[in-house]
């Protein structure tokens, strides 16, 4: 890693993108993927194709239980604080406006530990992406808890950052001699896309008629700037190119404004972006001509490959073209191929090639983003096996991640975590190395997982209710509050459980007056009996109900569950029940390395007690009060049989979610 001019501690994602091995494997490929790729012309619009599901305007769900109480804790720490914990990244760098980047510009306080160098320039665009996926996230928290005092200031955020739109219609973090004139490392459209995500969020709450004309005009002066077929907005002389290549999420900004907006152009160009991209020599998973064959396996940095899942999802539902269609299939078989148990995705900070096991990390940011994916399917598919894959990763990896009692994550974590001491499960090849530990900041890695944390409850809050043309779908189950509107009447549904951790919900719906509309709600696919206080059929993995609801019907829902012997891509054993993925907890002690001034704040590893590796040897397993089952496991230490409590790996810190099976 020297030889790249960089120290051993250059991990983050940006960074690890100018290391050389990676880039050997992916241009190993380049002759093979350049031969393919014009076979066909798989960019031809044939007829886009409309989502199957209608997602609601945010704000319309709202949290209750222990979701509302999840985001609560996040506002009290490091979502309502990370401002203050990195002034320096967040309040003194106004990227957006006054200390927008020049050619004068040759180095900035990114947060980092890091080793001096030139190549420090192409990565100054780090705190657009940290100051906006936070204000993403805290802009949707505060409006979803209607923290009145938080609200006031994250409008003031956003009026400040309008402020500086040009009168071209400019929103961005480049002076005119550099914006939109370049041939390498930028963070043009990335810088775009985390603020106009943010935005795009206060709008919707707002419904400020000036703030979408602001964004509007961003998005058509990026359009005016990289005409379509006329440009090439990911053209880099240098195919390790992190933040050009994170800016394809600008299809994220252009699917929100074409939903608000109806107008088509904004599709049209989520397929310009996606061929331009496509087209380019540089090392990432998801071109086209790569996903198409099945040999390639993903290699390229986690975060980018899972969210660049959404742009080619938008790519073929842009064209309807068939040839899309199966590098989108490829694409979903390559990313069960990385998936460890509890959803997670290899992403420790790069994929590697490498199938998903439990001792491989996965980054909170590829977490969050793999879960949008899904979401993001569900939506254009009704296909509710996708809901089943961002709830798993959602209940299992993520509040796996996150610490269970106070306001911190790791920023990397894996399954089966038996040492949480800044290396994976104990390593100290590089004493820099702290992502595997619990940090409301991860300021000396970068400050990016944090900010993702802060958006990932929020995201999934929004999705949990959507419509189809007959009326309501509870697409991801949970404690939430629906307000919205069928022919004009008002609807409200209060869902009632504590999913995951039981399978009884009850629905109060409360329509203005009597209206006749059809609620769906999805079935789970380990769901191995129902019980309705209401007929229901039962279609497409959804329970229908169709019937005229008044101002206090009612409905309770059971889903009955058992325990299952599952199989990771590795063939190692694991245990789910219901949508929770059990575990065997391991005992460990923590060690507080720093304390924040804001109460509560810190970061802590963890030390196991007694860290034992088991393994499965075809044991009985019983089911346990509190979605937990019993299983006998072999001691490879003693070789004795031991009877082990599984629970589940949500809210636990050390444990072995995987097993190892022995004759």
């Amino acid at each position: 890693m020297r030889k790249t001019g960089l120290s051993t501690n250059m991990e983050h994602p940006k960074k690890y993108f100018i290391l050389g091995l990676l880039s050997i494997c992916f241009l190993q490929l380049k002759n093979k993927v350049m031969a393919q790729s014009d076979v066909k012309n798989p960019f031809q619009k044939i007829k886009s194709i409309p989502p199957a599901l209608q997602t609601l305007p945010f704000y319309a769900v709202q949290p209750s239980g222990w979701l509302k109480m999840e985001l609560q804790k996040n506002l009290n720490g490091f979502t309502g604080h990370l401002d203050s914990l990195v002034p320096d990244l967040i309040l003194n760098d106004a990227i957006y406006g006054a200390k927008r980047l020049s050619k004068q510009v040759k180095s900035k306080n990114l947060g980092a530990i890091s080793a001096e160098g030139d190549w420090q320039v192409q990565f100054l665009w780090w705190n657009s992406e940290t100051q906006c996926n936070w204000l993403d996230g805290y802009i949707r928290t505060a409006i979803l808890l209607n923290n009145k005092k938080h609200i006031a200031k994250a409008g003031k955020i956003v009026d400040a950052l309008l402020a500086t739109q040009d009168k071209d219609g400019y929103l961005g973090i480049y002076d005119p001699e550099l914006r939109y004139k370049f041939d390498n490392e930028n963070g043009e459209l990335w810088a775009k896309t985390t603020l106009l995500r943010a935005i795009l969020g206060w709008y919707e709450y707002k419904k400020d008629p000036q703030v979408l004309i602001a964004i509007e005009r961003a998005v058509d002066n990026v359009m005016k700037a990289y005409p379509i077929d006329q440009s090439s907005p990911f053209h880099t002389i240098n195919p390790n190119a992190g933040g050009l290549t994170h800016g394809l999420a600008f299809t994220d900004v252009l699917e929100q404004l074409a939903k608000i907006t109806r107008k088509n152009q904004y599709i049209d160009y989520c397929l310009f972006l996606y061929k331009d991209f496509s087209k380019q020599v540089i090392n990432e998973d998801a071109q086209y001509a790569k996903l198409i064959d099945p040999s390639i396996s993903l290699m390229g940095h986690g975060v980018h490959t899972y969210e660049h899942f959404r742009s080619v999802l938008a790519a073929y539902y842009a064209s309807g073209n068939p040839e899309m269609k199966n590098a989108l299939t490829n694409f979903l078989r390559k990313i069960e191929n990385v998936t460890t148990a509890s959803g997670g995705p290899v992403s420790d900070e790069f994929i590697g090639g490498r199938k998903g096991n439990g001792l491989l990390g996965y980054e909170f940011c590829s977490l969050h983003e793999l879960m949008i994916g899904w979401i993001d399917l569900l939506e254009k598919s009704a296909d509710n096996q996708y809901a089943e894959k961002a709830e798993h990763i959602f209940f299992n990896a993520a509040l796996g991640n996150t610490h269970p009692t106070e306001s911190a994550i790791c920023y990397l974590k894996q399954d089966n975590s038996f040492q949480l001491t800044g290396g994976n499960n104990g390593d100290t090849t590089d004493k820099h190395q702290t992502r595997y530990r619990y940090s409301p900041v991860h300021k000396e890695a970068a400050v990016c997982c944090i900010p993702n944390a802060g958006r990932i409850v929020p995201y999934f809050i929004q999705n949990m209710w959507m419509k189809d043309g007959q009326g309501l779908v509870a697409a991801l189950l949970g404690p939430s509050i629906l307000n919205t509107s069928l022919s004009n009447t008002p609807v409200s549904i209060t869902e009632t459980t504590e999913y995951p951790f039981e399978n009884i919900f009850a629905f109060q719906i409360a329509a203005k007056s009597p209206i006749r509309f059809t609620l769906k709600i999805r079935k789970p696919q380990w769901a191995i009996a129902v019980k309705s206080s209401l007929p229901f059929k039962e279609v497409n993995g959804f329970l229908v109900f169709d019937q005229v609801w008044n101002q206090s019907s009612k409905l309770v829902i059971d889903f009955t569950s058992e325990i299952s012997k599952k199989f990771t891509v590795d063939k190692e054993v694991y245990f789910q029940n219901g949508p929770l993925v059990l575990c065997h907890e391991i005992i460990a002690s923590q060690q507080i390395t720093k304390s924040y001034t804001i109460a509560g704040l810190h970061e802590s590893t963890y030390q196991a007690i007694q860290p034992i590796s088991y393994q499965y040897s075809n044991g009985q397993y019983t089911p346990k009060p509190n979605n937990c089952c019993s299983v006998w496991m072999t001691n490879p230490i003693s070789g004795k049989q031991e009877l082990l409590v599984l629970k589940p790996l949500a809210r636990t810190i050390l444990r072995q979610v995987s097993f190892k099976t022995i004759p």
